[in-house]
């Protein structure tokens, strides 16, 4: 029985469906299906490099829980619950109030008004003078948990007239698979352009440019990257940063001197500095 729970339209409608789910499986195995499949359809419909394994995923999540009828139903409630307010951590708050934190680590999550005056706290006006510099700003949470931060974040910008789907970059990371999941489907329901990781942020750190993480060259990371990342303006920005990369590298051959000549041995041209 979930504890915690005000009983609005779209938490009684996520709380049938899911309990619908819950009497043959335990909450946790059912919730854990849950999130893993809805996050694995959300980032099939975007990213390609991950779709196989991800619809093996999901597969295999909607054979075990028999029910593609039903976890629509949850799905749309999340949808709805997040649409008619998105100033909230609906996820981190049905996590709790199911007492699913206790099932592995004793987990606790950070109230959500909290998170969201912590956001207050740190966005202030130098933000500005940075989006002015650079274009966009980065929010990094290295211990997401649901989002809650990150969500606080997103609302603090909108209610400050700053387009966060534009000029935010959400960076998210957490070492327990299924929360982190639980904050990528709801930065991806809110429009956060950006990308979650899985994997411990002491021991296995996102690396590499904000715009270009290294997940091939971190092992046991996931990259989950939202809808929004994948839009034009973030394309763009992320084609001018490859483009900028190139013309500095061919600006620097050009004041050097270096002879270019063709290696028959390799069978490819190659260039080497004139000393």
């Amino acid at each position: 029985m979930a504890r915690y729970v005000s009983g609005n339209e779209s938490e009684i409608a996520f709380l049938k469906a899911f309990n619908e789910f819950c009497y043959s499986r335990s909450s946790w195995q059912v919730w854990s299906d849950l999130i893993t499949a809805i996050a694995c359809s959300i980032s099939n419909a975007i990213d390609k490099i991950h779709f196989e394994k991800r619809e093996q995923e999901y597969m295999e999540c909607m054979e075990r829980l028999g029910s593609v009828e039903k976890a629509a139903e949850v799905f749309n409630a999340i949808i709805m619950a997040l649409e008619n307010n998105p100033d909230q951590d609906f996820l981190g708050h049905m996590y709790m109030a199911l007492d699913m934190g206790n099932h592995w680590r004793g987990q606790f999550f950070t109230p959500y008004h909290i998170s969201k005056y912590m956001a207050k706290m740190t966005i202030n006006d130098d933000i500005n003078t940075e989006i002015e510099n650079k274009g966009y700003i980065s929010i990094n949470d290295c211990c997401c948990g649901g989002g809650a931060m990150l969500i606080g974040a997103a609302n603090v910008l909108k209610e400050q007239n700053i387009n966060f789907q534009q000029k935010a970059l959400f960076v998210a990371q957490d070492i327990d698979r299924v929360v982190a999941l639980m904050c990528y489907i709801q930065l991806s329901l809110l429009g956060c352009p950006g990308y979650v990781c899985v994997g411990n942020s002491l021991t296995n750190p996102i690396t590499g440019h904000l715009l270009f993480p290294n997940e091939n060259k971190n092992e046991g990371q996931e990259l989950w990257y939202t809808p929004m990342f994948c839009t034009d303006v973030w394309h763009y920005r992320k084609l001018s940063l490859k483009l900028k990369g190139i013309f500095e590298s061919e600006k620097q051959l050009k004041k050097e001197n270096f002879t270019f000549f063709f290696d028959f041995e390799k069978g490819e041209y190659r260039h080497e500095r004139i000393v």
